[in-house]
């Protein structure tokens, strides 16, 4: 095998999976990133690569057991091996539990909570393979520890996430494989945009208000950066991170505490 250790990042298209990819080839890792848009994740990879890195882009739907699997099969038949799978991809949807659509709930749940499954089961069985240790890092969020008001539904995936976490990493310890999960607050990325937005339409009140109103809150006194999460996300996919598993630490300036 080769000696570059590898990582694969879903959702690597932009925002906080951009940020994660952009760390882990700075650290040192050759990156494989998925996507579903594969324009998007090609221009990342294009970056890295242009930069000094190494790194692919695949297209794949992590809702997708099948598409997830592949993505680790040329991620190892390109890259050589797997040692770090970070199940980043995910989407929020804005709206008052009672008023939450079947297709939209179906939605959230296939992408936040299957497809993290999904990468659960394809990382671990490649590791297996491999007969080497390996880490798995989910995101889930502030969300996933305290239920926030228009996101009742995302947030019942992002504490779905710290279940399966934790069970996993119970389950794959034998196997030297640590499961972690980072918790992100308020990202300035287009999905906290997106957020902003539709809380703005609902409560009635400009644009930037509803952001505004989460950010006054951060103890630290500024949004959050991609970086931030990438960071803590560094820290977990390094060998100094070898006797931690189980845990969902949250990254968010001191906003929610838990």
């Amino acid at each position: 095998m080769a000696n570059q250790k590898v990582a694969l990042i879903t959702g690597a298209g932009q925002g906080i999976g951009e940020g994660i990819a952009l760390q882990l080839a700075k650290d040192g890792f050759a990156v494989s990133l998925a996507g579903r848009h594969l324009d998007k994740v090609q221009k990342v990879a294009d970056n890295i690569n242009a930069d000094g890195g190494k790194a692919i882009a695949i297209e794949a739907d992590v809702q997708y057991k099948k598409q997830v699997i592949d993505a680790v099969a040329k991620t190892v038949s390109e890259l050589g091996q797997l040692d770090v799978f970070v199940n980043n991809a995910g989407i929020a949807h804005v709206a008052q539990v009672c008023n939450t659509e079947e297709e939209d709930l179906d939605r959230l749940l296939d992408i936040n909570v299957k497809g993290t499954f999904f990468g659960i089961q394809a990382a671990a069985a490649q590791f297996k393979k491999q007969g080497t240790p390996g880490k798995i890092i989910n995101a889930s969020s502030i969300a996933g520890h305290e239920g926030f008001e228009l996101l009742g539904a995302y947030s019942a995936t992002k504490f779905a996430i710290r279940g399966i976490t934790q069970a996993a990493a119970k389950e794959l310890a034998q196997d030297k494989i640590t499961v972690n999960a980072y918790c992100p607050g308020i990202v300035l990325t287009p999905m906290w945009d997106q957020i902003d937005a539709e809380m703005g339409e609902l409560h009635n009140v400009a644009p930037g208000e509803s952001i505004k109103a989460y950010l006054d809150g951060i103890a630290l006194g500024r949004g959050e950066t991609p970086a931030d999460v990438a960071n803590l996300v560094s820290f977990l996919a390094s060998e100094k991170a070898d006797y931690i598993t189980g845990q969902a630490i949250m990254v968010d300036g001191g906003l929610v505490y838990r």
